[in-house]
């Protein structure tokens, strides 16, 4: 009888794990979760497709990315729902799968093949970008304020692919700090499978880093419209190039940076880590040295990350962040999920600084041990994967309940091999996008912007401040999913 239970038990189990949700001790399968954060990518990719392409449900679009100045643009991330690539979001999303790869690839397995295929695609394209004409900087392909008055396939698209850059009398030292990052971290995860590949990555990252201090600007200036209001660099550049320099220090142990980016003065404060606000990202990444490496010329960076932590935890008496009554950290109502993604890398990726050197930190009366800011991220993963109040996975393909209708025009229209004739600008919003249909193709791995602020959510299409998915909403998870998954 005890052996009959025991065999009934392990079935029960095995069945919980072949659907994808659950793992051991009822713990979300984050292995699962990682394998399909990659799946995204694919169904991300423009530029012309490989022949191990998985997302079988997306084909060849932009092939003619660049043509209007001349250049190969080719290839790289369409953002979120729309047939746009913007290269400061694109570069941010590389740099966090770069840094979540250098920190957590040995606990991916088999998917650090995959890391490495993710960041490629988008380096690629940046490399494109940075090399393809002496003093340009080429930032976007696409104009946005005709794109998203159409709903089309990718495959499909007829819209202008306008070429957006920046260059000496146009400077975008935000845009040019964060492309540099993404090219220095990258150069580090290649250092030893691709030496050839990652020296490119880094001569590039340093050409470009060199721009963005001598040409001094935001991009949102120098570009207007073609950028803003869906990527203004709202935070300034300061930001940029403080992540920059950390991240070139990171890969050169060249002093030059190090010294540069004492010159940048005080910094900002944040309770907030995105595309657009790094000062954050830069403290964790270069308290690393005053933690790991005991170097004392660190430890104002390692304060400024303890203060950030004080901002973030619950229970501090300096905490700035709100927390949904099912314990979501809600920063802000559009995309809410991107600063839950991005603030819990941070949580996790200092706490385990923390924990390789036994140290705790105190915000006031709280006392605060590696486990306290690892235990909030689990929980902020854990709520993405569906363990909140209305049980809904906000990853998509995961778990038994996630959204059926993300604003995203890709998955919400049929593919070409279901209907192989064009459908225009227009052509997709009816019987389409004003559907109730659940979308044909699932988007596999897309996080979607998430709940309100009362752990509500509609799973409506045109609702795109919690609908729609973007690269680095994902990006920013897959170094915690690879903790949690060991």
């Amino acid at each position: 009888m005890a052996k009959a239970n025991i065999l009934l038990i392990f079935l029960c189990s095995l069945g919980l794990l072949l659907l994808g949700g659950v793992g051991v001790e009822g713990n979300p399968n984050y292995r699962d979760a990682l394998q399909k954060s990659f799946l995204f990518f694919q169904g991300q990719r423009s530029g012309k497709l490989p022949a191990n392409q998985k997302v079988s449900w997306r084909s060849n679009s932009g092939l003619s990315d660049g043509s209007l100045d001349h250049v190969d643009l080719t290839g790289g991330y369409y953002d979120a729902g729309d047939n746009v690539k913007f290269n400061f979001p694109m570069a941010f999303t590389t740099t966090m799968l770069s840094w979540g790869t250098l920190e957590y690839g040995k606990r991916m397995g088999p998917q650090l093949q995959e890391a490495r295929a993710a960041i490629r695609w988008a380096t690629d394209y940046l490399l494109k970008c940075a090399n393809s004409k002496p003093g340009k900087l080429y930032v976007g392909v696409g104009d946005p304020n005709v794109d998203h008055k159409c709903w089309e396939r990718p495959e499909d698209m007829d819209t202008v692919r306008t070429v957006y850059s920046v260059s000496s009398s146009n400077p975008g030292s935000d845009v040019a700090g964060e492309t540099a990052a993404a090219l220095a971290a990258a150069s580090l995860v290649f250092r030893r499978v691709d030496p050839k590949y990652s020296r490119l990555l880094l001569q590039t990252a340093r050409k470009v880093m060199a721009f963005a201090i001598q040409y001094r600007g935001a991009y949102s200036d120098s570009l207007g419209s073609a950028v803003c209001p869906f990527y203004c660099s709202y935070s300034g550049y300061k930001d940029e190039l403080l992540w920059g320099a950390a991240w070139l220090f990171r890969a050169t142990n060249d002093a030059y940076y190090y010294n540069f980016l004492k010159t940048l003065g005080a910094d900002d404060q944040p309770d907030i880590f995105s595309w657009d606000n790094k000062y954050a990202g830069a403290h964790v990444l270069l308290s690393r040295m005053a933690l790991l490496g005991k170097d004392k010329n660190f430890e104002q960076f390692k304060q400024e990350a303890e203060s950030f932590m004080c901002r973030i935890l619950p229970n501090s008496p300096y905490s700035t962040t709100q927390y949904t009554q099912g314990g979501l950290m809600y920063k802000l109502p559009e995309s809410n999920l991107q600063y839950v993604t991005s603030i819990s890398f941070l949580l996790t990726t200092y706490g385990k600084y923390m924990k390789a050197k036994k140290q705790t930190f105190n915000c006031g009366s709280l006392f605060v041990t590696p486990n306290s800011l690892i235990g909030l991220a689990k929980r902020q993963v854990d709520y993405i994967l569906g363990e909140n109040p209305i049980k809904m996975s906000y990853m998509v393909g995961f778990g038994r309940n996630f959204p059926e209708r993300i604003h995203h025009r890709g998955s919400s229209l049929p593919s070409l091999a279901k209907h192989p004739q064009s459908i225009g600008c227009d052509g997709g919003f009816q019987p389409y996008f004003y559907s109730s249909n659940p979308n044909p193709n699932i988007l596999v791995g897309a996080i979607v912007g998430g709940p309100n602020q009362n752990d509500g959510f509609p799973d409506d299409r045109s609702d795109y401040s919690h609908s729609e998915p973007s690269t680095y909403i994902t990006a920013a998870l897959v170094g915690p999913l690879a903790y949690f998954s060991h």
